[in-house]
């Protein structure tokens, strides 16, 4: 690839979403183990021991732009790593569930912040015609660390009653790989001239970074954004309206949509559809190969094709496979069919939602507020996260599965409505240009 430095450090910096997405499906093999260990109710394992993690990736998301501003994105991707090694170990070694899920905790704080600091980076130092690809590896890189957490609970799932511990310890050895590399990643130059005025600096890295690139051209963009600011601002002012709906809704519906409350439950659902428990595992890892293959063929044509088509292809595909899941339920068809379904389901998550979300959310603010902005879609995204799967356990008891798949299936209609109506194609243009169209 051209520009082979940006694609590295994109790379590197895109590992804190492998470390995302392992900690966050690595507790779906331990979910029974768990529950058994402590001997918990249904509704104390959903909110207290499986979704605590997600209350941390809440608080992290929300407040994960201070750090970004305050002390830069390379220091903050650093932190990032340190967060995930102690959780794991620590999680790993903890005999009561209070303990538990504070370590949890920690590890979704990691998994917050990276929401935030980890797209703005690789945003802010990819070319516009390669930018959609280089952000959305950090989205390849959750769905790699997906697979990889379903086939180290596969292959860990036999080591007896303390399998658990194992499962969750394992993830230390990528958390600490991380730290390392991105030790070795420049400052954003964006950052440095926004937060430290250090033209210098900026100068330095970016002919680094991009020897062949028009450095006076993308400076003189980016002073010519940042001479339009004025004092106090945030997102919530009425001018940042649009960008700021705009997060809301693609973070509402990639939640709406179920993903979650799948990825988290894989082995438990497919139980529930028939399986026996080591088909559920294998059909776990299944979902993973797909999600990963799928993915790679969102990032190949996002920057061609465009944020807003993959949108469509997403919105129609969810809409098929949920219909097909909640009537699988209903109807009582039990074997592979369900699997078969949600393998459909991933696959139109992973071209459209998966692959656009982070990448859209990091393009539409302006440098100053790109942090803020990000923290704000992330924040919606996770607490949505946290909450919906907290309750699968209570409504698949209460309701039954299939008429949870019937509302998943409802707003995904409601997502393609919103796509057609509302969201703006970004593909192929510089950062401070969509700004100022966004912007008003």
């Amino acid at each position: 690839m051209k520009h082979s430095k940006i694609f590295y450090f994109s790379i590197v910096v895109a590992l804190a979403g492998f470390l995302f997405g392992f900690d966050t499906v690595v507790i779906s093999g331990a979910d029974q183990q768990l529950q058994d260990f402590w001997q918990s109710s249904d509704l104390f394992h959903g909110l207290v021991v499986m979704s605590t993690a997600l209350w941390g990736t809440v608080a992290g998301a929300i407040f994960g732009s201070i750090p970004t501003n305050r002390l830069g994105r390379k220091r903050t991707l650093i932190s990032i790593g340190a967060l995930f090694f102690i959780s794991a170990i620590g999680s790993a070694l903890a005999s009561d569930p209070y303990v538990f899920a504070c370590l949890r905790f920690i590890g979704g704080l990691g998994i917050g912040i990276s929401t935030v600091v980890a797209p703005s980076y690789v945003s802010e130092i990819a070319p516009p015609a390669q930018r959609g690809k280089l952000v959305a590896l950090y989205q390849f890189n959750i769905v790699f660390g997906i697979l990889m957490a379903y086939v180290s609970n596969y292959l860990l799932r036999d080591l007896g009653e303390n399998a658990w511990r194992w499962m969750l310890g394992v993830e230390a050895i990528p958390a600490f790989v991380y730290s390392m590399l991105v030790l070795k990643v420049p400052e954003s130059p964006r950052w440095l001239l926004e937060y430290r005025n250090d033209k210098q600096k900026a100068i330095e890295i970016l002919r680094k970074i991009t020897p062949d690139a028009d450095i006076e051209k993308e400076l003189a963009e980016i002073e010519t954004e940042k001479s339009k600011e004025v004092a106090r601002e945030n997102i919530y002012m009425k001018k940042f309206r649009v960008p700021l709906m705009l997060a809301f809704f693609i973070a509402f519906f990639n939640q709406l949509s179920g993903i979650n409350a799948f990825l988290y439950y894989a082995p438990r659902i497919f139980e529930l559809a028939g399986l026996e428990k080591s088909a559920s595992f294998l059909s776990s890892i299944g979902i993973g190969v797909i999600n990963l293959t799928f993915t790679l063929i969102g990032i190949s044509m996002i920057d061609k094709y465009g944020r807003k088509t993959l949108m469509y292809i997403c919105s129609f595909g969810y809409i098929v496979s949920l219909s097909l899941v909640a009537f699988a339920f209903a109807l009582k068809w039990e074997g592979m069919l369900v699997p078969l379904f949600f393998f459909l389901f991933i696959a139109a998550h992973a071209v459209g939602q998966g692959a656009v979300i982070w990448v859209f959310i990091s393009e539409i603010f302006p440098t100053k507020l790109r942090a803020a902005g990000q923290a704000f879609g992330a924040s919606v995204h996770w607490v949505l996260a946290a909450a919906i799967p907290a309750l699968i356990p209570f409504l698949f008891g209460q309701i039954g599965p299939a008429l949870v798949y019937v509302f998943f299936g409802l707003m995904m209609v409601w997502q393609l409505f919103w796509v057609i109506f509302k969201m703006p194609e970004t593909k192929g243009q510089t950062l401070e240009n969509l700004a100022a169209k966004l912007s008003k």
